[in-house]
């Protein structure tokens, strides 16, 4: 790895919360150097870059009315097409598809049957485009078999309110949501959250607080809004992670079921940075997957820094031996190498 160069394409928020600072040090150690791309300046002259890891999400988000934002993205594809032998930590493609939660959640959908063996599943939902047919969201609840409480987020998966979520209780509160959403059914799981972190071959599951237990079916209680942040972090306290009854705890994630899942979703996604946010169903013991993540935040992984390089280097390795692999491009991602 002596001499090699790897670019990073981060928002100061993701600089800072991945400390970039220490990961460059920790690389010069190892004979690596790391090079922060500034998109509003030309990129030939910040290269070579024999592997460009990036998090893009405030540029793709921005760009579709930005006319700023689509010139840096442009930018960015343009130069890494030209450059096809310098690897993409991930594909840009990947990454679009997962900030949009009705694409993800397909994708989600449909692992009950590419892992039924193991009893892997996520909870039926449903894309509320707009308000304009209440009736229609309403019936088309049953008749897709969502089922109350349900939990309301919105289509875009990024920025601060993509954690601005509610939980609704019955037909006549569905008027709460603001569409584009999505509504997923809630399942008890004992407020328990476990956070798949993903790092290449590599995986880590950190336990987080979350949502307590709701009695099951329709009632009258009034729609509660909350932000996912302040419910699933390390360090939160919230009511709403209570539980009201004294439960016995449940199972943890089978480690085969969890790495059979990683697997599926490293070949669906086509990427090597990303979480899954799983529970574990209370009445059923079966795990559910209800979220998808873009390059989380890692927290809880002490290991991430040597397993990002050791993940870099594999790849690099594999560009040594093989070559690179050149993929056809659709209008929104690149030509250039992805490493998986």
């Amino acid at each position: 790895m002596s001499g090699r160069r790897v670019g990073f394409c981060l928002s100061e928020k993701k600089r800072r919360r991945m400390n970039l600072d220490a990961f460059r040090e920790f690389c010069a150690g190892h004979g690596v150097e790391v090079v922060e791309i500034d998109l509003t300046q030309p990129l030939a002259p910040q290269g070579p870059f024999d592997i460009i890891v990036h998090k893009l999400s405030d540029v793709i988000v921005d760009a579709e009315r930005s006319s700023k934002s689509q010139q840096l993205l442009t930018n960015f594809q343009t130069y890494v097409s030209a450059h096809p032998t310098t690897v993409l930590l991930d594909p840009l493609l990947a990454m679009t598809r997962l900030l949009d939660r009705f694409a993800s959640y397909q994708i989600m959908s449909k692992l009950h049957n590419s892992l039924r063996d193991w009893r892997i599943c996520s909870p039926p939902h449903l894309e509320i485009h707009s308000l304009s047919d209440l009736s229609s969201i309403q019936q088309a609840v049953t008749t897709q078999g969502l089922s109350f409480p349900l939990i309301c987020k919105t289509r875009v998966a990024h920025g601060s309110l993509s954690h601005e979520m509610s939980l609704i209780f019955s037909i006549g509160s569905l008027a709460d949501v603001n569409p584009p959403c999505v509504l997923q059914s809630f399942i008890n799981h004992g407020a328990v959250l476990h956070k798949v972190f993903v790092v290449g071959d590599r995986h880590f599951c950190v336990e987080r607080p979350s949502l307590k237990n709701f009695p099951s079916g329709p009632c009258d209680r009034e729609t509660i809004f909350f932000n996912s942040h302040q419910v699933s972090k390390p360090e939160s306290s919230s009511d709403l992670t209570e539980l009201d009854e004294q439960m016995p705890c449940l199972p943890p994630p089978s480690s085969e079921a969890v790495a059979a899942l990683v697997r599926e979703l490293r070949a669906q996604l086509g990427m090597a940075l990303f979480g899954v946010d799983v529970i574990i169903n209370t009445h059923t013991h079966t795990l559910t997957v209800i979220d998808i993540n873009i390059f989380p935040g890692y927290e809880g992984v002490p290991q991430f820094f040597s397993c990002l390089l050791s993940h870099i280097q594999s790849v690099l390795d594999k560009q040594t031996y093989t070559g690179p692999q050149v993929t056809d491009s659709p209008e929104s991602t690149s030509s250039a190498t992805t490493g998986l």
